[in-house]
């Protein structure tokens, strides 16, 4: 490969993850639209979210993003075919899932592991309660849209491979206080997101679903309110972006060369603020997925992506504001306790 030069604003090594973040999320879009499988959703955020949150991909990332995908396909087997009929048996069974995911993630070693568990079983868990989706084609499609996930980061590693060595992030000691704190206001949000997604039936919402969940990834209500601009505010500009892009299109969103060019230049331009972000769920990574989501659901010559965009942006505000005051709610109460009392320590 020649060597790039490093775009102002980006260094070496972040040029070359905003090229394997947009060129792997295209290449997820292209291949789901190729073979027309179901939920093209799956195979355009998978791998942003593994090429765009880990900056590195070893042995360990793959085990962890792997064996998510085997946990989850067991536990939604299981809790949907069992429990589906014990709606409050069933919501105590998803709390203890998503407090194990968010206990694994305020410990650190495992975060990946568990923010993709509770961004993908949220997802699976919600669509699989529904009577006329079809379990099976559901799972294999996570299946298949995870494994292929992985392949194309290896293909991206290869293609774009960074020029220096990565600094590990630094790791601090959490106190149990913080970890039990973390864990709750974590687990009780999604447990609550999942409850009013389900009494609700928003099963058209699902970029409102994952903005809920994508703010929990900041451990913690104060940084939850900041994640929760930043994702509103990228949300907004991926949709007004999807707009523009199909005037542009007009009726030509049946030439699919077009589509993909243009496709990529917006995981482009959403990719290169991710990274000067610092690769967290930010405005950029809000831009990232709102594409992916608008591209992979929404676009066709006889789908509306315009009600989809507008659609979408305001279901997610209305979804970001409950659950900050959701969040609000649980910070105090668990501020007012010893063993969660994290105020000291912050």
């Amino acid at each position: 490969m020649p060597e790039a030069h490093a775009h102002p604003g980006l260094s070496e090594n972040g040029l070359r993850q905003c090229l394997r973040v947009a060129g792997g999320g295209t290449l997820g879009f292209v291949i789901s639209q190729v073979m027309g499988w179901n939920y093209g959703v799956f195979f355009t955020v998978f791998p942003m979210f593994l090429l765009g949150m880990v900056p590195i991909l070893n042995a360990s990332i793959v085990r962890q993003f792997l064996a998510n995908v085997s946990f989850n396909a067991l536990e939604v087997s299981l809790v949907v075919g069992l429990l589906k009929h014990m709606p409050v048996v069933m919501t105590l069974v998803v709390l203890c899932m998503f407090l194990f995911r968010f206990n694994l993630m305020a410990r650190g070693p495992l975060f990946l592991f568990g923010a993709n568990g509770v961004l993908t079983l949220s997802i699976l868990l919600h669509f699989a309660s529904y009577p006329g989706v079809d379990l099976s084609d559901l799972l294999a499609s996570n299946f298949v849209a995870s494994v292929l996930a992985v392949f194309i980061a290896m293909l991206m590693h290869t293609l774009f491979p960074d020029v220096e060595p990565r600094e590990p992030p630094p790791r601090a000691a959490k106190p149990q206080a913080q970890i039990r704190h973390e864990t709750l206001i974590g687990g009780i949000t999604a447990t609550l997101s999942f409850i009013v997604f389900q009494v609700f039936d928003l099963q058209g919402s699902l970029s409102a679903q994952m903005a809920t969940i994508l703010v929990l990834f900041a451990m913690g209500y104060a940084g939850a309110r900041v994640s929760a601009r930043k994702r509103a505010i990228g949300t907004l500009l991926g949709c007004n972006l999807a707009l523009v892009m199909q005037l542009l299109l007009y009726t030509q969103s049946n030439h699919f060369l077009l589509v993909i060019m243009l496709y990529w230049l917006g995981l482009l331009l959403f990719g290169r603020e991710h990274i000067k972000e610092g690769g967290g769920s930010g405005i950029g990574f809000g831009g990232l997925t709102t594409l992916g989501i608008l591209f992979g659901q929404s676009l066709g010559p006889s789908q509306d992506l315009v009600y989809s965009a507008l659609y979408r942006f305001s279901s997610m505000s209305v979804a970001l504001v409950a659950t900050l005051l959701v969040m609000a709610c649980l910070h105090a109460l668990l501020d007012s306790w010893a063993p969660t009392k994290i105020s000291a320590t912050n």
